[in-house]
């Protein structure tokens, strides 16, 4: 029986540790444990409420857009602003939201997931006239290695013409990635942590010049999906025809949707949204979302236990770095007490059974050209694809949303705070379901939680003893070589995970526990 630990899981954001037990090769048990900490929750506390859309971006560095958009809707709800939002101020939220997410899925499969599947070692004889594959060659196999290598020896499958063409759109989507940004920056003002997404709307208005900015850009985009992104994706699933079987995870997915078309309902949980909510197992029969079901459990968290509460119910959690039995920073959300695993399969699943045309018919593309039923969407091949077509969906919706922006009509609505009042936001963030809680007592912050994608994908154990979703993705999988656990990597890496958002702690009497200078 062997002992893999893995710690830190390197290219994804956040310093994540993952163990397993392995007997003759195959995953007996996994332990997913979060190993960094946040306070923002705790910092929030006593200040103007507006402040939160501001204060959560700086959780995250890679999506810190889904927080602003998140923090911001449940600052709506509190207010009793969510229905009454301009449409001007719900499309340019939304493309806003579209472009951190555009950008945030290109980024992980080429620049996070990529080289799990692509051989680095294809570019050392080649001499050609490609300046992307002779940069690669010069800083990965000449100069530093990094971001490139080290990295786990693995079953490299594709030919080496495919791998070439992989690495070569590698720095082709570093390209993609910042006109992403600058898209976000024309209505959001900068990026990271836009200045645009406020209550009540939004402090941008659209101009002519934008809007052409903006598309012109987003064709560059779109072209790129449609002839590369996709298509290399397809390529490594052919070639990787196993993992679609293989990180199959819980078999209960959680969406709550994202990307309103409709701003008129007061309730996140019943709008029509572009990308679909609500929950369902490996039946795929979606049901409706009911937020009370939804609690944390900290039973197997570096916590004080409590009982499993919904988030307004909890304070500030109370750290136990010694509690027995505990192993991870991040607790264990659950829904009606059952695993639930968040993200871009959760979202395309939902959107894929309640009906939507757009979505049938690409999953059922896709699915044909890898001869796959939509059970092997629970897969690790399943999230990637899952990915790249709400990328697809999304990229495709906002031509019209730019036309649909009416020059010279209000973005913003004129609002005034409570002195008490409770409201929650809800947004599917890029990794998955993202959910902020606020109360707010004599106009100030009394409390603030969040319940971020990370979280619900990268718990431990709840009281119950059930694993995590990536726990039970990585437990029965086959590991070829024990020194070199690429299979394990490549399941984790599926889900994206983000760390800094999904962990925090603070000292019961807010003590300051060390000092750092960086230079």
């Amino acid at each position: 029986m062997g002992h893999i630990v893995i710690d830190p899981v390197t290219r994804i954001e956040g310093h994540l540790k993952i163990e397993a037990v392995v007997e003759k090769g195959i995953v007996k048990e996994a332990r997913s444990s979060g190993m960094l900490f946040r306070g923002i929750e705790t910092i929030l506390r006593g200040r103007d409420p507006r402040d939160a859309q501001y204060y959560t971006q700086r959780i995250c560095g890679v999506c810190p857009t889904s927080h602003s958009m998140a923090a911001t809707l449940s600052l709506d709800s509190a207010f009793g602003i969510a229905d009454k939002i301009p449409d001007n101020g719900r499309i340019i939220r939304n493309l806003i939201l579209g472009a951190a997410h555009v950008s945030d899925h290109i980024l992980h499969f080429y620049h996070l997931a990529a080289l799990d599947y692509v051989d680095i070692g294809a570019v050392a004889g080649y001499e050609g006239n490609d300046p992307a594959l002779l940069s690669v060659k010069k800083f990965a196999l000449e100069g530093d290695p990094v971001p490139f290598l080290p990295r786990y020896k693995g079953d490299y499958r594709l030919s080496k013409e495919q791998n070439l063409a992989a690495l070569s759109h590698y720095l082709q989507a570093l390209e993609m990635r910042r006109k992403g940004h600058e898209m976000l920056a024309i209505f959001g003002g900068r990026i990271p942590h836009n200045n645009a997404i406020v209550p009540g709307g939004v402090s941008e208005v659209p101009t002519v010049d934008k809007i052409a900015s903006f598309l012109w850009m987003l064709n560059d985009l779109r072209d790129f999906i449609n002839s590369v992104y996709i298509p290399d994706l397809v390529m490594v699933a052919k070639a990787y025809k196993d993992y679609c079987e293989i990180g199959r995870g819980c078999g209960h997915l959680l969406s709550y949707g994202n990307y309103d078309l409709d701003g008129k309902v007061a309730d996140y949980g019943k709008r029509k949204r572009l990308l679909a909510s609500g929950t369902m197992d490996s039946s795929l029969r979606l049901e409706p979302l009911d937020m009370n079901k939804i609690t944390e459990d900290v039973m197997h968290s570096w916590y004080q236990d409590v009982p499993p509460l919904q988030p307004l119910e909890e304070n500030a959690p109370q750290p136990q770095v010694d509690k027995k039995g505990a192993y991870s920073f991040i607790k264990s959300p659950r829904y009606q007490g059952q695993v639930y695993e968040v993200g871009p399969l959760a979202r395309l699943a939902a959107t894929y059974v309640s009906g939507d045309p757009t979505a049938k018919a690409l999953v059922d593309g896709a699915l044909s050209k890898l001869k796959a039923s939509p059970n092997a969407l629970f897969s690790v091949a399943g999230r990637h694809l899952s990915r790249a077509l709400c990328c697809k969906i999304i990229a495709d919706a906002m031509p019209a949303w730019l036309l649909q922006l009416k020059i010279g009509e209000p973005a913003y609505l004129p609002h005034t705070i409570p002195d008490e009042a409770k409201g929650v936001g809800l947004v599917d963030g890029a990794r998955g379901a993202l959910a902020h809680y606020i109360e707010i007592k004599g106009k100030k912050i009394a409390n603030y939680q969040c319940v971020v994608p990370s979280t619900w994908n990268l718990c431990p154990r709840d009281k119950d003893g059930n694993p995590g979703p990536v726990e039970q993705a990585l437990e029965g999988t086959r590991v070829k070589d024990e020194a070199n656990p690429i299979e394990l990597v490549r399941i984790v890496r599926s889900f994206d995970p983000c760390i800094a958002c999904a962990v925090h702690i603070v000292t019961p009497k807010g003590n300051i526990r060390g000092k750092y200078i960086v230079s």
